[in-house]
């Protein structure tokens, strides 16, 4: 099989290992990729929201399997443009995507389809913000309804602050605050078969003790000790399986990854809201810890032949990512800073390093591109063991100004 995986970041480095291990992948590329994507595959520069020349460059490398990584090209129809030149996608129409490109279009499959989610409205006037921000009182919940790549979203109990957020978002979602703890749950679809994979938890803020500002995310870990045995099923069952019929039944089936943020609260599950790719830094640990060849049950997602996979097998160890920012993230992150110990990283036992913001400047090193740099990684017998791993790892990267979270996975490691 030839896959083609479109992306760049960390989570499309994370595909590109999982498939580079998978014996059915006979060629692998990316495009545009990144510096640690090309140890793996061959990269092509594209514009990654051209389906036109996606397709092209499909065409051209005679890919068997297209994986899209990022939201963008999902919700701006590459997809569409793939499928209807003949290729195999794993990755949304830009209308079924539209669950992640719009909160309110969320909010409403949700409500035809009976999934719990917090009660919200949905505003585009300075009155009706303040209306809704006067309903629901302190912890304000306030999100662009828009892709606002994962710092749409903003949680303050202060109140200029929050409402500041919704007069610069345009159409915007005021919500209820959801308490409890969050998990992360994907699922692979090919429009009816649901697949659910194994919960992650992530960090968004950017400081230890959840402090500092919203980030696409600093860290994850998986499996949670912490959560009831039958978490995935219920999931499942209220709401994964429920969407995924609800958009079918509208017209639009959904095929893919469907990315499920929850909040277990003290009433139940609630969704928080929907991804329609593999979210970042998730697809890291859950990746690491998939021991079925992942190849195969894309291919099948994209082919409508989800219902013949087997099961899913899983690796019992855990697996905890350790984001490293540059300085200045996420509000002006600084660029062009070489990264020196990558090597030293990687031949620490159990861990590796996956590339999300780098390029090769002229000099031929590597040196940094965004503002969420690297995605320390590593497995281990336990929560503990992956962490010791993980840090062990990232104290062997040297890049200037650099920041990442020590508390990763340590509350979860010392209640299992």
């Amino acid at each position: 099989m030839k896959v083609l995986v479109i992306g760049g970041g960390a989570r499309e480095h994370a595909l590109c290992r999982s498939l580079s291990l998978d014996p059915d992948v006979t060629a692998l590329h990316c495009a545009p990729g990144n510096a640690g994507i090309a140890a793996l595959a061959e990269m092509h520069p594209v514009d990654a929201q051209d389906g036109a020349a996606v397709a092209e460059l499909a065409g051209r490398l005679g890919a068997d399997l297209v994986v899209i990584g990022p939201e963008a090209p999902l919700v701006a129809g590459v997809a569409d443009v793939l499928r209807e030149r003949g290729f195999a996608v794993f990755g949304p129409s830009g209308e079924a995507a539209r669950l992640e490109g719009s909160k309110a279009f969320a909010k409403d499959v949700m409500a035809a389809a009976g999934v719990p989610t917090a009660r919200s409205y949905v505003c585009t006037t300075a009155e009706e913000i303040d209306a809704a921000l006067d309903a629901f009182g302190a912890p304000y919940v306030v999100k662009d309804d828009g892709l606002a790549a994962g710092k749409g979203v903003v949680v303050t109990s202060d109140l200029a602050a929050a409402r500041e957020h919704a007069l610069a978002c345009g159409r915007v979602v005021i919500e209820e605050f959801l308490d409890g703890p969050e998990v992360s749950l994907f699922a692979i679809t090919d429009g009816e078969t649901v697949l659910p994979l194994q919960p992650a938890q992530d960090f968004k803020r950017a400081l230890d003790g959840d402090e500092g500002p919203n980030t696409g995310g600093m860290g994850a870990y998986s499996p949670l000790p912490w959560a009831e045995p039958g978490l995935v099923d219920e999931v499942l069952r209220t709401v994964l399986q429920p969407t995924v019929d609800e958009l079918r039944r509208r017209g639009t089936p959904f095929s893919g990854l469907l990315y499920a943020g929850l909040a277990i609260t003290s009433r139940g599950v609630r969704v928080i809201e929907f991804n329609a790719r593999f979210g970042d830094p998730e697809t890291q640990v859950v990746l690491a810890r998939l021991r079925t060849p992942l190849a195969s049950v894309l291919l099948n997602a994209a082919t409508g032949n989800l219902a013949a996979e087997p099961p899913l097998r899983w690796r019992d160890e855990a697996a905890v990512t350790v984001v490293v920012a540059a300085q200045g993230y996420p509000a002006a992150p600084r660029k062009g800073d070489a990264i020196e110990g990558l090597a030293e990283a990687d031949a620490i036992e159990g861990a590796y390093v996956l590339h999300a913001g780098t390029t090769h400047d002229a000099e031929g090193r590597i040196v940094s591109a965004g503002g969420r740099v690297l995605s320390v990684t590593a497995t281990g017998e336990d929560l503990t063991v992956a962490r010791e791993r993980a840090y062990e790892a990232v104290a062997r990267v040297r890049l200037d100004g650099s920041h990442h979270r020590t508390d990763i996975a340590e509350k979860a490691a010392a209640s299992a």
